[in-house]
């Protein structure tokens, strides 16, 4: 059974970058990707990123800010995110999916998330 472990949210000011990580175990998956969930709205995704071959997506919202990258030899996805805004408080979840989307349906496993908290 895969897990994943989310690590690296915090809180920064505006403008600020971090970076979260995510530690996978078990059988692989096709797709690995970032969603967020803030309070009160739907859960979007924010990244994906193909295992076999590193392509990658990224929501408009987070274009041009944020890289999803992996490190196949050590089982982790990461998420480096730069220019951070107020509005990217979330919490973050990594989760791994038969196919890469912008949306939950394709993810089977999903993390504990981390917070993320981006002040003005």
């Amino acid at each position: 059974q895969v897990q994943l472990v989310e690590s690296g949210g915090g809180s920064v000011q505006a403008g600020g970058s971090l970076r979260l990580s995510c530690a996978a175990s078990g059988v692989a998956y096709s797709c690995m990707g970032w969603f967020r969930q803030a309070p009160g709205k739907e859960r979007e995704g924010v990244a994906t990123i193909r295992t076999g071959g590193g392509n990658t997506y990224y929501a408009d919202s987070v274009k041009g800010r944020f890289t999803i990258s992996q490190d196949n030899a050590k089982n982790m996805v990461y998420l480096q995110m730069n220019s951070l805004k107020p509005e990217d408080t979330a919490m973050y979840y990594c989760a791994a999916g038969e196919y890469c989307a912008l949306t939950s349906s394709p993810f089977r496993v999903w993390g504990q998330g981390t917070q993320v908290t981006v002040s003005s």
